[in-house]
């Protein structure tokens, strides 16, 4: 049996309607390839970029290598089958490891090896055809029903391999020049990033299931937790973190004990409280529907079968529930890895440090170094967290 066969079967009608989603992507990223600079070429760090479109990059032959393989995502996508959707997959993942190939065809022909400081910068059209091929992957993974694991699959490979390209052979593009000139900065702020985020979400969790099972006990304390929570997600990042900082300053000066504990009106203080709670919102509302929505006769049979409450809870409820309760940490985790970046402001560190310093200093490379890393962050959690759920939820994964 092979992989293909082995794969959950959708209802899907050999000679029907053409899927016309993809059709429109490969029209899109025809007229994207064609009509826009693909990259740009700077002597230095200070100058800006002269755009070159895809012939003045990557020359003819690779620009027609790529408009065929978009338009075979787009003739496959006219008969629609489940054959012609898997083919299809594969030309849009040829297309994402071709891609860093097209790169270092481009500083091949474009950089002047005589000029140490010349930098290769990625071009808009690249950014929407990768932006473009995302679409198709998750149309394609929605068409072949197959979990949200398998786009993290593909994604790490694709991504390993963007990795040894741009380690190996890529010296010349500028995002990989801002990064080999901070190297050790960047990773220390990775580490502060994953870090504000995990300590903060385990933080929500916790809060956020004693909140939600409390307003099961104590009804009446619904509506009001429900109005402060919403409440604190109305109030702008920034203003929360401005809010945050005389109180706190005026603790740490007047108790000493949290000043021992590090606590400031700047730094990781600040950022853990407003992180925390923003994130409580989705934890409290996932956690509460889904422990309500547990059938009333499932209940009852645990208790024909002589479970205890507690029994119940933990043997019954909570495994029933955990795949909505997982759904709201995916949202809480995803968003607070993007609130985090902004945490930079008050001195927490973080990628976040790196937005704000390559927009002060005007280098958008260095404002995606800093960027790049969180979207892919929130990318993987996002698949992982709901592949996860999709497991544990009843005819999930086996």
């Amino acid at each position: 049996m092979s992989l293909l066969d082995a794969l959950p079967t959708p209802k899907l009608r050999r000679g029907g309607c053409p899927n016309a989603v993809l059709a429109s992507l490969s029209i899109v990223m025809l007229a994207v390839i064609w009509g826009m600079d693909a990259v740009s070429v700077a002597p230095n760090r200070i100058v800006q970029g002269t755009g070159v479109d895809v012939l003045g990059a990557i020359g003819l032959p690779g620009a027609l290598l790529a408009s065929l393989l978009i338009l075979a995502i787009g003739g496959l996508a006219s008969q629609p089958s489940r054959t012609n959707y898997a083919a299809a997959m594969g030309v849009v993942v040829l297309l994402l490891a071709l891609m860093p190939f097209g790169l270092m065809v481009a500083s091949h022909f474009l950089i002047d090896p005589t000029l140490p400081q010349a930098r290769l910068g990625i071009g808009a059209s690249y950014w929407l055809i990768l932006f473009i091929l995302l679409l198709c992957l998750i149309e394609l993974r929605l068409r072949l029903a197959l979990t949200r694991l398998w786009p993290v699959l593909i994604l790490t490979g694709v991504g390993l391999l963007w990795w040894l390209c741009a380690s190996l052979w890529l010296d010349d593009l500028a995002l990989v020049q801002e990064f080999n000139a901070r190297d050790r900065q960047f990773i220390r702020a990775v580490g502060q990033h994953i870090v504000l985020v995990g300590v903060a979400v385990g933080i929500s969790i916790v809060l956020g299931v004693l909140l939600a099972m409390l307003m099961r006990r104590f009804r009446r304390l619904q509506k009001s937790a429900f109005a402060m929570l919403n409440f604190l997600q109305t109030i702008p990042s920034l203003a929360l973190f401005g809010l945050l900082l005389a109180p706190l300053a005026w603790l740490a000066a007047n108790v000493p004990v949290l000043a021992q504990l590090g606590v400031s009106g700047i730094g990781n203080t600040p950022a853990l409280i407003a992180l925390v709670a923003y994130s409580l919102l989705p934890i409290v509302r996932n956690t509460y529907i889904a422990l309500e929505q547990v059938s009333p006769d499932t209940l009852e049979a645990a208790t024909a079968m002589g479970m205890r409450r507690g029994q119940q809870f933990w043997q019954v409820r909570l495994p029933l529930a955990l795949p909505v309760l997982l759904e709201g940490v995916r949202i809480t985790t995803v968003q607070a890895i993007g609130l985090t970046a902004v945490a930079a402001l008050i001195g927490a560190g973080g990628l976040g440090t790196f937005i704000f310093q390559g927009l002060g200093q005007a280098a958008m490379d260095m404002v995606l170094l800093g960027a790049l890393p969180i979207l892919i962050l929130a990318l993987l959690v996002d698949a992982a967290l709901g592949a996860l759920a999709e497991a544990l939820r009843p005819g999930g994964i086996q």
